[in-house]
């Protein structure tokens, strides 16, 4: 047993009374005491001291009460990493520990893995449940699919997973290890309970507003409820992560030996240099205790800085179908923000709008004063891979355009039946191609398949010197047809570009997809079928396009694709990682997007839908990357089939343009305005200006980006043959419904409460200028993307009054956006900036005046660098 409780002494009486006459005195070095601790070498007779922790061989100690046929025995591989990883103990059947704690409360529980193989148990056979009191931590948990998955190479092959359970007095806390059958084994390397002070994480049942240090979680989605964390929960730490600064060790906290990590791999956006505040400013713990966070935490910060985009946005990986418990902690210690209104800002979780004045200084009184504010959240879905995001944005009001953070805490809070588990992650595909390889005849057959063979040999032979040349001679001819056909931007060269990307062998496709597995399959288009493979010894997924055979036009749309992609890197296109061009096949290589196409979170499947915020920022991203293909690359690129199921997202949202196989070349010269071309594209998405005189222009691209932005708005397809007449066209019917001023009737179910008002007419009015008949009338790209980030920015500035969208009667008629541009807001009409940047304003803009706003809205808009 480590460190019981500790009799105050003098000296330290005395230390309490100089800090009570000096309220700026830093006391977070007077760490919190536990009254119980107890850390267990699981099978091991040595007792070590690490990070001032005294560990015990659990042979030396009575803990383990019901073990049965466990073993203990070293690991094959020594761990280089410092710890209990040096034995486990291990079992084919239950075994169970038992800690008898002393006091009542909550309890840290910390459970130490090391994947690998021991004596007579097999890495890949570990495979078991862990119940802690009423508790499910661990269900079917096989620990080396975790440590593959993880991919953070300074803890290769460890796993550390960290629990809080409240025990009643007296009550012993028992962990028990079941394997899940008969064939596999359950194992620990070590076991850690510290107990901790009672109101740290979990809510006060006798709450007061003057007595609680961080009040009630507040519950995202609803702003004036909260959410009581009883003792009859049970939380699992996900992240706590040290924002802007270094990792702290267990030696470094504040008693309960937490480990604080980096934020680095979970921050999404650039961010100014983070900033060590360490000799600006001592610490006055008077808003919460001490023990909350090291010292270290407050005086390191990260904020916006020059970020153009200005935003701080981070993206957690989670599981979903869960509670989830979300701690931020701030401290103000810069001296450029004195007052209160200083620095304001606005925080989204999960895309919902949590707080809408952050002001630090509001909630701290004055400069040095560590603050920390909770917010619960349920992530939907069904126990699979998720993103919890964070994001904080300047509010117009502040005197500076500013955010800041120090640290992140999230809790999964255990569901319905007292589960914490999660599911393990897929296994990662086999390399070696022993599964993939045909099997050998018998050796009974063998004489007649030599005796065969010999016979025909010289045929064969004959046979494949002609088809070589046959098929040599019809690759040229398509490779002279596709150059003449004017779409090559390779200089004449008749190969493919092998010095822009990778050629892979077919041997290499077919392992990374073991053999075309339709199990592997995750999409089916025109082209043919896409499945999902591993390359580079199964660590890179990829998502891999197989040409189907007999495609008319498979072999330039191959070829185009390669020329096209090769030569383009832009955030919001997909990437083209290689090709396979060899024995008949035609395959592409690209990143793989774990989100699939934006079309699948709209409609057609059962997927949650998407929050209006992650739609306009899908919306902005595959603006961006439009806008590049037009104007970025050395010459123009028209797309030419641009839709929502040619709009991929990656695990992040982050939205992508892919499949360029119709693509082309845009007008080269500057007397040229169009090129005149076959009508490609896809039914309800083309241009009708295209369709009918065959030119094509970059703003038939825009054309089809209208159609996406109204199939984002109201969650439908393009074309409803089954609807009534005047709705069968999502276009007509969007165009009908505007000009009426009933926008919002045809706006998704889904997101009913979410759109801000003005955000929505502008919204309308972008999508309808996109959708002109005359595409000069059209507005470029470029426009769209600033127009759009305007767009959010109404919706940042209006977040708080979303609820005014209306049911019934016109759509602009709002009181309450009319106030919230009033005032002290400079002035300037949307009307007169769609007419500067091209939108055609008499067609679709509204009749009446816009609000004025800031001119910060427009920083943006009017700074190209900020895109």
């Amino acid at each position: 047993m480590g460190t019981t409780y500790t009799p105050i002494a003098l000296g330290t009486i005395l230390f309490f009374l100089l800090w009570l006459c000096h309220p700026y005195f830093s006391i977070a070095d007077v760490i919190y005491r536990p009254v119980d601790h107890f850390t267990v070498n699981c099978g091991s007779t040595i007792n070590f001291t690490l990070d001032g922790r005294n560990w015990t061989g659990d042979s030396n100690t009575k803990f383990l009460s019901e073990s049965k046929d466990s073993v203990a025995v070293p690991a094959d591989t020594q761990s280089t990493i410092q710890g209990p990883y040096t034995y486990a103990r291990l079992s084919h059947s239950q075994f169970t520990y038992s800690f008898p704690v002393t006091t009542q409360g909550p309890f840290f529980l910390r459970l130490f893995f090391y994947s690998t193989s021991y004596q007579m148990f097999d890495r890949p056979k570990a495979n078991f449940s862990v119940q802690a009191s009423s508790y499910t931590l661990l269900q079917h948990f096989n620990p080396s699919l975790f440590a593959e998955a993880d991919d953070d190479p300074t803890h290769s092959d460890i796993l550390f997973r960290e629990y809080c359970i409240y025990l009643q007095h007296g009550q012993r806390l028992n962990i028990t290890f079941t394997p899940s059958t008969t064939e596999s084994y359950a194992f620990i390397n070590g076991v850690e309970i510290v107990s901790m002070p009672s109101y740290l994480y979990y809510s006060n049942p006798n709450y007061t507003v003057s007595d609680d240090f961080t009040g009630l979680p507040q519950l995202v989605g609803h702003m004036t409820k909260e959410y009581f964390i009883t003792n009859k929960s049970a939380l699992e730490t996900k992240y706590r992560l040290n924002v802007g600064g270094p990792q702290i060790s267990p030696s470094e906290d504040t008693g309960m030996f937490r480990i604080w990590d980096s934020d680095e791999k979970y921050i999404s956006t650039d961010s100014g240099q983070s900033v060590d505040f360490k000799q600006k400013a001592n610490l006055s713990f008077n808003k919460t205790p001490n023990y909350t966070a090291p010292d270290q935490v407050y005086r390191t910060v990260r904020n916006i800085g020059s970020n153009p985009f200005k935003n701080l946005t981070w993206h957690l990986p989670v599981y979903s179908g869960f509670f989830y418990l979300l701690r931020l902690h701030f401290c103000q210690l810069n001296p450029y923000f004195k007052e209160r209104g200083d620095q304001i800002f606005y925080i989204f979780i999960q895309d919902q709008l949590s707080e809408t004045g952050a002001d630090i200084l509001k909630w701290s009184d004055k400069m040095g004063v560590p603050v920390v504010k909770d917010y619960a959240v349920y992530i939907p879905g069904n126990k699979e891979k998720a993103y919890l995001s964070l994001e904080m944005h300047p509010n117009n009001i502040s005197v500076y355009q500013d955010a800041q953070l120090n640290a992140i805490e999230v809790f999964k809070i255990n569901d319905t039946t007292g589960s914490l588990a999660e599911s393990n992650p897929d296994p990662l595909p086999q390399t070696p191609n022993k599964k993939i390889s045909k099997k050998k005849n018998s050796g009974t057959r063998r004489p007649l398949i030599a005796a065969v063979a010999g016979a025909v040999s010289g045929v064969v032979l004959l046979s494949i010197i002609v088809a070589f040349f046959i098929n040599k001679r019809k690759q040229n001819v398509s490779v002279y047809k596709y150059q003449k056909d004017g779409t090559s931007r390779g200089g004449g060269s008749s190969s493919l570009p092998t010095n822009l990307c990778r050629h892979f062998s077919i041997a290499e496709i077919r392992t990374a997809t073991n053999n075309f597995d339709k199990l592997f399959v995750v999409g089916v288009g025109g082209f043919g079928d896409v499945y999902k493979g591993y390359i580079d010894d199964g660590q890179t997924p990829v998502a891999i396009k197989r040409l189907k055979p007999g495609s008319e036009q498979g072999l330039n749309e191959f070829m185009n694709e390669i020329q096209m992609l090769s030569q383009l890197r832009h955030l919001h296109l997909v990437s083209l990682i290689g090709y396979c061009y060899e024995s008949n096949e035609m395959i592409l290589v690209y990143d793989f997007m774990d989100r699939g196409t934006l079309r699948d979170h709209l409609y057609g499947s059962d997927k949650p839908p998407l929050s209006w915020n992650q739609r306009l920022r899908i919306c902005i991203g595959a603006a961006r990357g439009l806008h590049y293909l037009h104007t970025g690359a050395k010459q123009m690129i028209i797309h030419r089939d641009v839709k929502s199921t040619n709009i991929l997202l990656d695990e992040k949202w982050v939205a992508k343009v892919s499949d360029f196989g119709l693509s082309r070349i845009g007008p080269t010269g500057s007397s040229m305005t169009h090129v005149s071309t076959k009508v490609k594209g896809s039914v309800g998405y083309l241009d009708p200006e295209y369709y009918k005189r065959q030119r094509l222009t970059e703003k038939s691209d825009v054309y089809s980006y209208g159609v996406v932005l109204l199939e984002v708005l109201c969650g439908r397809q393009p074309l409803l043959r089954t609807a009534e007449k005047q709705q069968v066209s999502l276009v007509d019917w969007a165009k009908h419904r505007y000009e009426k001023g009933f926008l919002s009737e045809i706006v998704d179910p889904a997101l009913k409460g979410q759109i801000a008002p003005h955000c929505l007419r502008k919204f309308g009015e972008v999508a309808l200028s996109c959708l002109l008949e005359d595409g000069n009338q059209r507005p470029s790209m470029n426009v769209v993307v600033g127009v759009l980030e305007f767009v959010m920015q109404l919706q940042l500035q209006d977040g708080a009054n979303v609820n005014v969208v209306l049911e019934s009667g016109g759509d602009y008629e709002d009181s309450t956006t009319e106030d919230m541009f009033s005032g002290s807001h400079s002035s300037m009409h949307v009307s007169n900036f769609s007419n500067s940047s091209g939108l055609n304003s008499t067609s679709y803009a509204s009749q009446e005046s816009d609000r004025l706003i800031s001119e910060l809205v427009f920083s943006e808009i009017n700074d190209p660098k900020g895109r």
